[in-house]
């Protein structure tokens, strides 16, 4: 999948925002797959080792992707200590097949970006590259 620029910034920017929490939203695409909103979201576990994005906040960024004809495609978080990989807690917590779970890892000296789809209990790794708004199918 391809992040555009300012997709990438506002993920990383919300994440380091975090610290030493994790950090976590979601994100928005149109019918093709494309990124066009993300929604930089409160941790309500305020935790640097889990995460749950805000209810409130969940509701009213379905609200307006829905509002512009666009869907939840997926969440993001960060790692603030660790690899960008998905932890057995992001596993379990993965509860939609369709969803793309962005991670930010800032446990090394520039943060790290990976994408992932968890079904069935794996993790499987979705290319990155940056670059304009493509589908991420």
């Amino acid at each position: 999948m391809r992040l555009p620029r300012d997709v990438r910034d506002a993920i990383v920017n919300h994440a380091a925002a975090a610290l030493p929490n994790e950090g976590c939203g979601l994100f928005a695409v149109d019918a093709t797959g494309a990124i066009r909103h993300v929604y930089p979201l409160k941790n309500i576990d305020i935790s640097p080792v889990r995460f749950t994005v805000d209810p409130d906040g969940h509701f009213a960024a379905i609200g307006h992707a829905e509002s512009n004809g666009w869907l939840i495609g997926g969440a993001f978080h960060s790692h603030p200590r660790s690899a960008p990989e998905p932890s057995r807690a992001d596993i379990a917590g993965a509860l939609d097949p369709t969803w793309v779970h962005l991670i930010v890892g800032l446990g090394g000296d520039v943060p790290v970006l990976k994408a992932w789809r968890i079904r069935d209990g794996q993790a499987l790794e979705v290319a990155v590259t940056e670059g304009s708004a493509t589908p991420c199918r």
